[in-house]
């Protein structure tokens, strides 16, 4: 099984087509597939922030529904899942530029959008499992005793990290450091938080290098165990970014 995991795109399409490219994918039939089988998985945050969102939710999709690639959402999947449902949600964070690029498209356009991205989200498992449990890729990472689990505080988990419950001085959620502890045997592969490298600390990785934060959009390879980033063509925003 040979997998390539995409950061957090955040609608950075221009990056991602780059980053696929380098990893060797062929674009000639719309979508991006690798001569030799391997797949792209992505690891969630598709949309939001970035300039062209919708355009990365068309090309998942259409990865997905041709099982040709394996994705899991994360918490801003999930926030664009609540507001296509009609749901109340704050129209803030970067859902505003969704949000925005969307009601510029015609009303058929929108309903092909929305109903697509609704049931990926619905199709999609909280998190990846692949390769006989040796590799797991969710998006903000996973506690060694949740793999093999789906309760409502392991989705908690996987959306949005090992939350206290407090803020930081500058209001995001207060994190803790999850991946200090993991034990386990599975190698996994995560984001969500943003770090200017990918950050390895036992058999964990984050490659949210923040793309959409002017810095690089990037893959990890497996089984070689390598990473493949491409530069942000974004202004660069230091403080987006965690040591």
């Amino acid at each position: 099984m040979k997998i390539d995991v995409i950061g957090d795109i955040h609608g950075c399409y221009d990056e991602f087509e780059e980053l696929t490219l380098k990893l060797g994918y062929d674009w000639s039939t719309g979508i991006p597939l690798h001569p030799d089988s391997r797949m792209l998985s992505f690891v969630g945050d598709l949309t939001d922030r970035g300039p062209n969102s919708i355009k990365v939710i068309e090309i998942v999709c259409r990865l997905i529904k041709e099982n040709k690639a394996l994705y899991s959402p994360g918490n801003h999947c999930n926030k664009l899942y609540r507001y296509f449902l009609g749901n109340k949600v704050q129209i803030t964070h970067g859902l505003e530029t969704t949000v925005a690029e969307f009601e510029q498209l015609p009303s058929d356009k929108q309903k092909e959008i929305k109903s697509g991205f609704i049931a990926l989200y619905e199709n999609s498992p909280l998190y990846q499992d692949l390769d006989n449990g040796k590799l797991i890729v969710s998006h903000a990472g996973i506690r060694e005793d949740y793999i093999g689990k789906n309760s409502n505080s392991v989705k908690t988990f996987v959306l949005y990290g090992d939350i206290t419950g407090q803020k930081n001085p500058d209001g995001t959620p207060e994190r803790r450091d999850w991946a200090k502890h993991y034990k386990g045997k599975a190698m996994i592969v995560y984001g969500h938080t943003p770090v200017k490298d990918p950050r390895r600390t036992n058999k964990t990785i984050n490659i949210d290098t923040g793309a959409v934060f002017g810095n690089n959009l990037t893959a990890y390879r497996y089984p070689e165990d390598e990473v493949i980033s491409v530069e942000s063509t974004l202004p660069y925003v230091a403080e987006k970014f965690r040591e």
